[in-house]
């Protein structure tokens, strides 16, 4: 029974002992199995943070081409909006087409005392004031010829009045929309027309400058009508001639047929720059290039004008005109196109009292040298000469 006893008791152990060993290989293939795993991730953890990283560098640089679309896209639509808007503005608001036609509250150049014609090299011009209607008051200058400019220091006003009635001419000059009479190309042209022997007088409109009253066409034009009148009345038997550059051509004929229809014409008129109408002009202006073609382009902005009571309308003035007519008119005017000043000129021609003068550059108009050297001596005073002679008896 002990023999037996005995290999049982081994055999049991054996089992135990092979059964602790199985166990122990089995819990090291296990850690085996776990330390590959952890391996191999960690080996496959390299290779995909790169392209986790550049996805997201993807995405945010999608995110950001978005954003800019975005953006722009509602920039887009801002100024689509406002482009149809403005024309709808303008209709109901017709005096905004009003102020862009006269821009009298552009004043260029700024911060110049108008009181101070010295302080613009104008040193033989007066300034004073008039009144043309009750609370109406216009700014005017007066520049005698600069063969005075020695006897016209320290003189007053009063001194200035009387010179009118000397043996030169008068020339009043009608400037056009924007700034004052203290322009620089203005007072270039009036020391070039002041060199050539001419008084020459000028003024704000009601509304320009220092000048007090709201700007209309009917306004403007009686404020031209007060001032030659004021001419008249000390100039004695001296010429007059009226000039009217731009808008102020639209002034300038007004103020002629006025004068003709009540027998007391100037002794000639000068147009730089004219016109046929206002509305031509509007349609023909740079600015209205982009809306030129938009639907109901005359109903948004030419109806507007004319229910303002401006028209300007030179093409029909001119009719009624019976001075001599001189008309000069750059090829290059960038503002009022020289086709439509040939459109406006060509039914007065052939004429014997009207003289056209076409201009290769804008800047002869403006610039001190061109003028002096050109255009004026040759064109403008013999002619002005001309017309005296053909008015004397």
């Amino acid at each position: 029974m002990r023999k037996r006893a005995e290999p049982v008791a081994l055999e049991h152990e054996r089992c135990a002992a092979s059964g602790s060993s199985s166990s122990g290989s089995a819990a090291a293939a296990l850690d085996a199995a776990c330390r590959l795993k952890q391996k191999l991730r960690l080996a496959g953890k390299g290779p995909s943070e790169p392209r986790c990283a550049a996805d997201a560098g993807m995405k945010r640089a999608l995110g950001r081409r978005k954003g800019l679309w975005f953006r722009m896209k509602k920039i887009l639509l801002c100024v689509l909006g406002l482009y149809v808007a403005i024309p709808f503005l303008i209709k109901l608001c017709p005096g905004i087409q009003a102020k862009l036609i006269f821009l009298n509250f552009v004043r260029v150049p700024y911060f110049i005392d108008l009181k101070k014609p010295q302080d613009q090299g104008l040193n033989h011009t007066c300034n004073y004031y008039l009144q043309p209607e009750e609370d109406v008051t216009i700014g005017v200058w007066h520049t005698v010829p600069a063969v005075w400019w020695k006897d016209a220091q320290g003189k007053d006003q009063m001194w200035y009045e009387d010179a009118l009635a000397s043996s030169h001419p008068i020339i009043l000059y009608l400037h056009g929309n924007a700034g004052t009479r203290g322009g620089d190309h203005r007072v270039e042209l009036y020391k070039v027309l002041s060199s050539l022997g001419y008084h020459v007088v000028t003024f704000d409109y009601r509304g320009w400058g220092d000048s007090v009253g709201t700007p209309s066409e009917r306004g403007m034009t009686y404020d031209a009508l007060h001032v030659f009148d004021w001419i008249k009345a000390r100039s004695g038997d001296n010429p007059v001639y009226i000039w009217g550059h731009s808008l102020g051509t639209g002034v300038a004929t007004n103020l002629v047929r006025r004068l003709c229809e009540r027998e007391t014409p100037p002794d000639a008129l000068i147009l730089e720059s004219p016109f046929t109408n206002i509305r031509e002009e509007a349609k023909s202006h740079p600015f209205s290039v982009i809306y030129r073609y938009f639907p109901g382009f005359d109903w948004f902005f030419l109806d507007p004008i004319t229910s303002s009571g401006i028209k300007f309308a030179n093409d029909e003035n001119v009719k009624h005109i019976s001075c001599s007519l001189l008309i000069l008119h750059a090829e290059d005017d960038p503002v009022v196109p020289f086709q439509l000043g040939r459109k406006f000129a060509l039914p007065l021609l052939p004429g014997d009292s009207v003289r056209c003068v076409a201009l290769q550059h804008r800047c002869s108009i403006s610039k001190l040298p061109r003028l002096q050297s050109s255009v004026y001596p040759l064109s403008l005073r013999p002619w002005l000469q001309a017309q005296v002679h053909l008015q004397e008896p």
